[in-house]
């Protein structure tokens, strides 16, 4: 192509507003990405200032109802308003199925190649219906649609891509590019201040475990709370997690962990979203990283703990082997799903017991946790580089367009 190409990347997520590893990823992936490709972002929410995005939209009924479908409706509508504002990209670029119907629409009005990145699959993620109702009908919907039709699709993992061939077997594999989340090891270093740990009640003295997630069933975070009575006494339990995915949940995690504070106690719970510097700061100085998710494509949040120098404890489930070595970088927990909307464990007490005894070596073995800190962040620095992944995508892109 004699001009440069320009990519119109659509993402519900963006910064300031950034609340999944998906956000992460989109905010870090037009980063390195403006360095190939002229890249333009249209994005959901209130205006930005940022020069890469030329828009930002609401949903056309800022009200609507109460019902858990208008939800879907709305994001539906956002949908719509940018796909009229795509005509003049060579190429779009969804990710998540809250964009995939602005990046179908694009694609047949406009004759412009989609590609779309799979984070998730909602096949895969029935438990959304609790928080969606009737709307998971047309979330799934809307990403059968354009996983169907898209002219590339990005798979954050291989087992993502695998997930997507046995859910989806309209689709062919050589439409699938296995490209992988990543992350930026020179901003997210260990970081030895302690200032914000003190800020929010953790002793940098006690040994902590650590969860950063959203408080959704998909995070397994309710299992972790399951093995805290069985984690090592004395130990502190340190939890980010807030954004509960519906009520009901939000009341469950609150219960459990009141219930620990009077019986176990030494337990932190941090319940809003926290910056750069408080977060690298609690991610290094934990002795261990948990990740007790029933489904994970990637899982980011594990590659951020492992820039910072942290061994990982996390479900072997999704991509989160291709990215935890058993026994170098960290240790991983057996998970079978019982089959529910819920994905219970087939043996719930088991999982948590299996959960407590891997955290529990790192715990009491400060040198081996050391050594699979040190061995996390150089496999963070050799695999998953953002210049890498952004020359990928980019290739992938020109190969469309050409």
């Amino acid at each position: 192509m004699s001009h440069l190409l320009t990519a119109a990347i659509v993402t519900r997520e963006y910064p300031p507003e950034v609340y999944g590893g998906a956000g992460v990823h989109v905010q870090n992936l037009v980063r390195f990405l403006q360095q190939h490709v002229k890249t333009e972002v249209h994005c959901f929410g209130e205006p930005r200032k940022s020069p890469e995005v030329v828009g930002s939209y609401q949903p056309w009924d800022k009200l609507g109802g109460v019902e858990p479908h208008q939800a879907v409706l709305r994001t539906l509508s956002v949908d719509l308003a940018i796909a009229a504002k795509l005509g003049s990209a060579d190429i779009v670029h969804t990710h998540t199925w809250y964009s995939n119907l602005a990046g179908h629409y694009a694609k047949l009005m406009y004759g412009i190649p989609h590609v779309m990145t799979s984070h998730s699959l909602e096949p895969l993620r029935p438990w959304k219906a609790e928080q969606l109702g009737g709307g998971y009908a047309l979330s799934s919907f809307v990403e059968h649609t354009a996983i169907a039709h898209a002219d590339a699709i990005i798979a954050v993992s291989g087992a993502m891509k695998r997930d997507i061939l046995r859910c989806y077997p309209s689709v062919t594999a050589n439409r699938i590019q296995v490209i992988y989340n990543g992350i930026d090891h020179e901003e997210l270093v260990p970081n030895a201040a302690i200032d914000q740990l003190k800020l929010h009640g953790v002793d940098p003295t006690r040994p902590y475990v650590l969860f950063v997630g959203r408080i959704t069933r998909q995070k397994g975070i309710v299992y972790l709370l399951e093995a805290a009575a069985d984690i090592v006494p004395g130990a502190q339990l340190v939890l980010c997690a807030g954004e509960p995915d519906t009520p009901e949940i939000g009341r469950e995690v609150a219960t459990r962990v009141s219930n620990l504070m009077a019986t176990r106690g030494h337990v932190v719970w941090i319940s809003r979203m926290l910056e750069r510097n408080a977060l690298s700061q609690l991610l290094t100085h934990a002795r261990v990283f948990v990740c007790p998710s029933v489904y994970e494509p990637f899982g980011i949040v594990n590659l951020e703990a492992m820039a910072c120098g942290v061994p990982v404890v996390a479900s072997a489930v999704g991509g989160i082997p291709e990215i935890v070595v058993p026994e170098v970088t960290g240790k991983l927990v057996p998970f079978e799903s019982d089959g529910s909307s819920f994905g219970t464990p087939l043996d719930r007490a088991q999982f948590a017991r299996d959960m407590a005894i891997a955290i529990n070596t790192l715990v009491d073995d400060a040198q081996l946790a050391k050594r699979m800190g040190e061995a996390g962040r150089k496999r963070v620095i050799d695999v998953f580089s953002w210049q890498s992944i952004a020359q990928q995508t980019a290739d992938l892109y020109k190969s469309l367009c050409e």
